[in-house]
């Protein structure tokens, strides 16, 4: 669904509505698809949107003149069976998207062509310690700003695993730490690259971690701010 934004800020009706199509294997989650996430690639002419009931995501052309989306046949970066795609981010340099896959505990990168729109997987990753075999469900994931590591929350394990990238996009799995809380939904790095900091839905709280700006590892402060059920956490641009 594409919403124009008017110049008071506030939503027009929607001039395109797109509905998806596909299921997957596991019945009670994919019986139909279940779009979760979309986001503009940084050019501003496509859009992703990852259904995690059809295993799928769905490539867009974005066409801001009309305010409308085109699906893009071929285009579409198809998971594997099961794996059930929740959030999309990405790289900042490289034709990379990485994919949270929130079914199978994984992380897929997939590159990304910004000619033709289209989306190939490369590599698929597990977001948790080997040997872990408890349930969870990956939700949010960030890359650094400088393109060095990867973050994804892990709801169940309740953790966030940090990866390092190399230059060819393959990942590494460096450090697996406990969000002291329970159900990582959302976290966000803040501007300067040097916190971040997780919201555990389901404890009630928002946890705070120290973060090597080289490594990218994270390290437990003391601080934890307590409030109901946080969900999302958004840093406010600084004002010109």
């Amino acid at each position: 669904m594409l919403l124009p934004i008017q110049p008071d800020g506030t939503l027009a009706p929607a001039t395109s509505v797109v509905k998806h199509t596909g299921n997957g294997p596991i019945a009670d989650r994919q019986s139909e698809p279940h779009a979760h996430c979309i986001i503009a690639d940084p050019t501003n002419r496509f859009a992703l949107a990852a259904d995690l009931g059809a295993d799928r995501v769905f490539v867009y052309r974005l066409d801001l003149d009309s305010k409308s989306l085109h699906h893009i046949e071929g285009g579409d970066g198809v998971m594997r069976a099961g794996a059930g795609p929740r959030h999309i981010t990405f790289h900042p340099t490289l034709a990379l998207v990485f994919v949270a896959n929130e079914l199978d505990s994984t992380v897929a990168t997939l590159h990304f062509d910004s000619e033709r729109g289209t989306l190939s997987p490369v590599y698929t990753n597990s977001t948790l310690p080997v040997g872990w075999t408890g349930t969870n469900y990956p939700a949010d994931i960030h890359v650094a700003p400088s393109g060095r590591t990867l973050y994804v929350s892990n709801r169940g394990h309740n953790s966030i695993a940090v990866f390092s990238i190399a230059a060819t996009g393959a990942l590494t799995l460096d450090q697996v730490v406990s969000t002291d809380g329970d159900w990582p939904r959302n976290f966000s790095l803040d501007p300067t690259g040097r916190w971040l900091l997780v919201a555990n839905q389901k404890s009630n709280s928002i946890i705070v971690f120290g973060r090597d700006r080289e490594s990218g590892k994270l390290t437990p402060t003391r601080d934890r701010i307590e409030l109901p059920s946080p969900v999302c956490l958004r840093f406010r641009p600084h004002a010109a």
